[in-house]
């Protein structure tokens, strides 16, 4: 194949990686983890350049961030504007009007026919750890329940939510008390005997016996869900399933935080998630691409609960710094003037059909899975077992990488390849990183053949 876009003349890493490498060894904690053993010199658009010439298709836009692309000039514009007129105050000592404007908009973008107020942080994992604060402030309630699978973040309070064991919450207990995890539907291992249909109708019987057996409804502040579940590799619930919790909720005046931190501004070909499913959260958690790779995040919700605290119990000296907030209003610029919510549409149906076509090639392929541009390959020994391939999974993230595509791995079982490519991606790169792709799992298993 004659690559135009990604061209990788080098080992990774190459000799300028390797000294920089060394250097990160000596100085960096190991479990600071990388995924490429390498270290970028420039990127624009949904291309990568290494420090030694490498040039990558970047099909994982620093983990969901960069939906708006690398180094968009309407981002670039807006973040010199600001430089030059000044950098931070802590909007808790002088306010600055981006953040207000900026709180504006996306308020109006998010779902729900009522007053909102929005607050910004600094991070994901700190919104959701300000999303339970404010539920239990508003409710009076203690307890929250999260899902099974779900990752919220690395801090005590979101590592407790997470709802996976290694690498993120292994040997970093006691955990915060009162969290508790419901079961979340994953349709490609649902029992056999089970339609997908049946499968969402046991799981919300089973979220009703939960409310008997593990903590009473009365006692749950908020149940946190993610509409698509990123790092268990792209799980996908059904609108029943999702609008089935919507309505328990309601039932026992449980608030429903919707966390799309992940899923937000047009990964899924809407501004959030949840509107796929019909669904209003009382409150939205908010980060990753709603500033291009700025870090700010935020929290959405209705106005009642969103005043429940009192003055000066939430906030923090960087939350909704100046430069987080210009980003984020020239993103939403981006998103609507270059439509990037019909793009990853469109990207996300040439992906799939590529991927189904790849599955008809390669037995390794159990499921392949999407909505909108946030699509996965799940790898497996064999489709009948649908035993989890971790191996095989590696082998094909390293020689992608060797061919010069940077995708990400994930999945329960660590056996998913999932892409969060920039959705400013051209067809022409889009096409030529799933041809490599390709290219990567036909080597591999003609090498494991042998």
């Amino acid at each position: 194949m004659n690559k135009k876009f990604a061209n990788v003349q080098t080992e990774l890493p190459g000799p300028k990686a390797k000294a920089l490498l060394d250097r990160r060894h000596a100085i960096v904690p190991d479990a600071v983890s990388y995924g490429i053993p390498t270290f970028v010199e420039s990127a624009k658009g949904a291309m990568l350049k290494d420090v030694d010439g490498n040039q990558f298709i970047d099909f994982a836009g620093a983990i969901g961030t960069i939906n708006a692309g690398h180094s968009h000039e309407t981002v670039t514009d807006a973040l010199h504007d600001q430089i030059d007129r000044y950098i931070h105050t802590g909007f808790n000592v002088m306010m600055y009007d981006p953040y207000i404007e900026f709180a504006e908009k996306i308020a109006a973008l998010a779902p729900g026919n009522f007053e909102k107020k929005v607050m910004f942080l600094n991070s994901g994992a700190e919104a959701i750890e300000n999303a339970v604060k404010i539920a239990r402030k508003h409710t009076g309630r203690q307890a929250v329940v999260s899902f099974s699978g779900g990752f919220h973040g690395r801090t005590l309070m979101t590592m407790s939510l997470t709802g996976k064991v290694k690498p993120y919450k292994y040997e970093y207990g006691p955990f915060a008390p009162e969290v508790y995890h419901a079961p979340y539907p994953y349709f490609y291992r649902r029992p056999e005997s089970m339609s997908e249909d049946e499968y969402s109708t046991f799981l919300l019987h089973e979220m009703e016996d939960f409310f008997i057996k593990e903590v009473a409804p009365d006692q749950v502040a908020a149940v946190l869900m993610e509409p698509v579940q990123g790092e268990s590799g792209f799980i996908i619930p059904d609108k029943k399933f999702v609008q089935g919790i919507s309505e328990l909720c309601k039932k026992y005046g449980i608030l429903l935080i919707g966390d799309e931190i992940q899923t937000g501004f047009g990964r899924t070909g809407k501004y959030f998630a949840m509107e796929h499913f019909g669904v209003e959260p009382d409150l939205i958690t908010v980060s990753k691409s709603m500033a291009a790779g700025l870090p700010i995040s935020g929290v959405i919700g209705r106005k009642e609960i969103m005043d429940a605290a009192g003055a000066g119990e939430l906030g923090g000296t960087y939350c909704g710094s100046p430069l987080g907030c210009r980003a984020g209003l020239a993103v939403l610029d981006v998103m609507e003037k270059e439509n990037l919510n019909g793009r990853a549409d469109v990207i996300g149906q040439q992906v799939m059909a590529k991927f189904k076509q790849m599955q008809t090639r390669f037995d390794v392929i159990g499921d392949v899975r999407g909505i909108g541009a946030m699509c996965a390959m799940e790898f497996v020994t064999d489709p009948e077992s649908k035993t989890p391939d971790k191996e095989i999974t590696n082998q094909i993230f390293k020689e992608a990488q060797r061919r010069g595509v940077v995708a990400l791995k994930a999945g329960v079982y660590d056996n998913v390849i999932r892409l969060l490519m920039p959705l400013v991606i051209t067809d022409e790169q889009l096409q030529e990183g799933l041809d490599i792709l390709e290219e990567s799992v036909e080597a591999v298993l003609a090498v494991t053949a042998k």
